[in-house]
């Protein structure tokens, strides 16, 4: 089954009760039991077919032997992070998310669990930081917000060789794009509310794992610990994912086309967008991926001119988020990654005058004509 037939007739399908064609909602919070300890659904929290229907969706999408649906992309990655203990060290991308840095930085630490931050792209860097009490390697590919891009394959063979865990978090690419665990990942993570949602009409996460005994306790511990997509939402997600792959193709060639015009464009410093063919890590993404996604970060020549482009801007909405139908921008520094320390933002090349665009369905035109405002 191909990619896009996939997105509509993957997972469970067809309702094998009624025929519907979209599965049905079941907001039921217990169910009825054929004598104790004999049932198909227990209890909301345990199991609810929706979900149920949505998790084997995401299984398939991302080739993995179970998936699992989370209340929000950050409960999803704090899920992962109970499988580790006090005493263990996570080795983490660089350039992360505000939110997981802020989960790795205030959270984990006062759990005991050791996180260093390191150039994942780079392999020399990475081996040098593990160590005896080393337990995974957790990325993006690519990064939110700077694009960069690690080699998934020759990442999963260096975790191998050390009998540690890869955790990749695949928002960006999608997988429609690109499927990790085909690539040698252990784990992928996904905040749902972005591309896979698609509509800016939900909060959810998504863990798909490639083994068995990784599934069991990551299936523990959501059960245990409750932080579960609600029936509601486990509909929405899949009527949005059922579009992923249209969606992607025609905001991806939206994307090509404005990041022209900004590489044209006289007030505009440096863009960031593996599509590029002088990309750091454009090489690497198109071995590793079938697309480059919609995401394009760039820096403008003063943060005045930032302002500027964020201030006038119609069609392209301020907000935080991505992913979504409608086209967003926002300043990473002042926003999604505000958490981080300015020393550290700086040194990474999150500045004031970096602009992070979320490229959506608009006709492009209107997009780079609303973009122009801004930048003249």
């Amino acid at each position: 089954m191909r990619k896009k037939t996939q997105l509509i007739h993957g997972g469970i399908g067809i309702d094998q009760v009624t025929g519907a064609v979209t599965q049905p909602i079941q907001l039921a919070s217990t169910f009825k039991q054929d004598g104790i300890g004999n049932f198909l659904y227990e209890y909301g929290r345990t199991g609810n077919p929706t979900r149920n229907a949505l998790e084997s969706l995401l299984a398939d999408l991302e080739s993995g032997v179970q998936g699992f649906a989370f209340s929000s992309g950050m409960a999803a990655i704090t899920a992962v992070m109970k499988l580790f203990s006090a005493g263990d060290h996570i080795l983490v991308t660089d350039d992360v998310y505000g939110g997981t840095f802020r989960l790795f930085t205030k959270v984990l630490n006062e759990e005991g669990i050791h996180v260093d931050f390191v150039d994942t792209a780079d392999l020399s860097a990475v081996e040098t930081r593990i160590h005896a009490k080393t337990k995974a390697l957790f990325l993006e590919t690519p990064t939110n917000p700077l694009l960069k891009v690690t080699d998934i394959r020759k990442i999963a063979a260096l975790a191998t060789s050390h009998k540690l865990i890869t955790i990749v978090d695949n928002t960006f690419a999608t997988p429609y794009w690109q499927n990790p665990l085909l690539l040698g990942a252990d784990i992928v993570l996904h905040s749902a509310t972005k591309y896979l949602g698609g509509h800016s009409d939900l909060i959810a996460g998504a863990v798909i794992v490639k083994e068995e005994k990784i599934a069991e306790r990551i299936g523990f511990i959501q059960n245990a610990t409750g932080a579960v997509l609600g029936p509601s939402d486990s509909w929405l997600l899949m009527r949005g994912i059922k579009t992923l792959g249209v969606r992607m193709e025609e905001i991806e060639t939206n994307a090509r086309q404005i990041v022209k015009y900004l590489r044209s464009h006289p007030n505009v410093d440096r863009v960031y967008y593996p599509g590029i063919v002088d990309h750091p890590g454009h090489t690497t993404h198109a071995l590793q991926a079938r697309g480059f996604g919609g995401i394009i970060s760039f820096t403008t020549l003063t943060e005045e001119i930032a302002n500027n482009v964020i201030t006038n801007t119609t069609y392209f909405t301020l907000a935080e988020s991505l992913g979504a139908v409608e086209s967003l921008i926002s300043i990473p520094a002042k926003m999604t990654h505000a958490s981080i320390p300015i020393e550290r933002r700086e040194a990474l090349g999150i500045t004031n005058s970096l602009i992070r665009l979320s490229i959506g369905l608009e006709d492009v035109e209107d997009l780079a004509e609303d973009l122009e405002i801004g930048l003249t």
